[in-house]
């Protein structure tokens, strides 16, 4: 039988000596009329007063945004829909800003603001990037778990309006709502005290309860939701987008209520439950842009690892044109290498670092085959077998071998195996 997997722009076929277990999420509709659905949930908010109840004329307002990183939400198809009804109660562009909620992550350029919230809103409302070591800060108090929470003051003076795209995520469990607040517009030291949560505090390993669609007993989530509650922000307005990248399904209403049927939503459609692991999965990340680069693929990676048997094989197909991504990710093979990556990255913890360092934990547990246009040097410290040559990545993969159970997964950035 042959299976067609994405790769870049292109398609690769791949034939199987017996018939894999296709993980494929089902049909979603996008949404059709997006100011009407959008000012229906303004109106039918989730576990909230109703928009129009909360805002009032006079209102100094922050609307936080995710920055360049998170394009694919398309904040600006929505957010003129949320300011005009923000003006059609009284409030004038001149009290409404934007926050960007950059976390960690660059400053940006003024063409980045109009890609993001759009020409027409850019020359009309006040675009600002936090930035976590020099933006105006207040303090706020501690979480249970010890975070102390500093956070950009434009979230404490003003009524706060949190947006953003609920996605399955590695360290949180999901994206969006309380993420807005922490990291987004926190300083750099309250984002590294609620990230070494994604450590165990005892072994050097993450923590095991962290994970993938994971909220539960999730350390990092619970604190990060301790965090936003000590903020208190007014009202969230989230999207889940499909594969493709259209909207499919707004959550609006109370910041965490409303955030967690979003990702309830995201699981019911994205979530795949399957009745056993697989000797060999074989997953592409859905082609460009989700293969563009390698901390990109993880996300197909890290959903390929929850659907494999421990020891098992994961040929993971993704092209990887731009190399590695985030600029720090290869460099992080130098602590791997003197074996002081644990200790380095509990030291100075960054996302792409921790990224990596799952990364690392997943071809220590499996059998891990890439196949890409990376130079398969710059991989073998992590334990990874690279390949540029499709015959050689199968032929390493052992897929000739029809006593294995084969899993598939052609969406593989998208595709959450569920099991017991």
């Amino acid at each position: 039988m042959n299976y067609k997997f994405k790769y870049g722009n292109d398609y690769l076929s791949i034939p199987l000596n017996t018939k894999a277990a296709e993980l494929i999420y089902g049909e979603i509709s996008p949404i059709t009329d997006i100011e009407k659905e959008i000012n229906h949930c303004l109106d039918n908010p989730i576990a909230s007063q109703p928009f129009d109840e909360i805002f009032r004329r006079g209102d100094k307002v922050v609307i936080v945004t995710s920055d360049i990183t998170r394009l694919w939400i398309k904040l600006d198809t929505f957010l003129p829909i949320v300011i005009k009804r923000l003006n059609n109660l009284g409030i004038t562009d001149q009290d409404i800003v934007i926050l960007m909620a950059t976390g960690t992550h660059r400053s940006q350029t003024p063409e980045e603001h109009e890609r993001i919230v759009g020409k027409e809103i850019y020359k009309r409302i006040k675009v600002i990037d936090h930035d976590c070591d020099n933006s105006e800060m207040v303090y706020v108090g501690e979480t249970p778990r010890g975070t102390k929470v500093t956070v950009n003051k434009l979230v404490i003076d003003r009524k706060v309006i949190l947006t953003g795209g609920i996605v399955h995520h590695l360290m949180s469990g999901f994206g969006g709502g309380r993420k807005s607040i922490v990291p987004g517009v926190a300083s750099r030291e309250t984002i590294a005290q609620n990230h070494l949560h994604a450590l165990d505090p005892n072994a050097e390993r993450s923590n095991p309860l962290i994970g993938v669609g994971k909220t539960f007993n999730n350390p990092l989530h619970l604190d990060m939701v301790d965090c936003c509650r000590l903020v208190g922000p007014d009202f969230l307005l989230n999207v889940v987008t499909d594969p493709k990248g259209n909207l499919a399904k707004f959550v609006a209403g109370h910041w965490l209520k409303a955030w967690e049927a979003g990702c309830n939503w995201a699981d019911e459609k994205f979530g795949i439950p399957i009745e056993k692991q697989g000797d060999l999965v074989i997953a592409s990340c859905g082609g460009y842009p989700k293969d563009m680069n390698l901390y990109q693929s993880t996300k197909a990676l890290f959903n390929a690892a929850l659907a494999v048997k421990p020891g098992g094989t994961i040929l993971l197909l993704a092209q990887c044109p731009e190399g590695a991504g985030a600029d720090e990710y290869f460099g992080w093979i130098k602590p791997l290498i003197a074996k002081t990556l644990d200790q380095e990255l509990r030291k100075s913890f960054t996302i792409p670092g921790y990224v990596f360092y799952a990364t690392v934990e997943i071809a220590k547990r499996n059998k891990v085959v890439l196949l890409s246009t990376i130079d398969p040097e710059l991989l073998k410290p992590m334990g990874i077998i690279a390949t540029t040559s499709l015959e050689e990545a199968l032929k390493l993969a052992h897929i000739e071998n029809s006593d294995q159970d084969i899993i598939v997964m052609p969406y593989g950035g998208n595709t959450v195996p569920l099991h017991n």
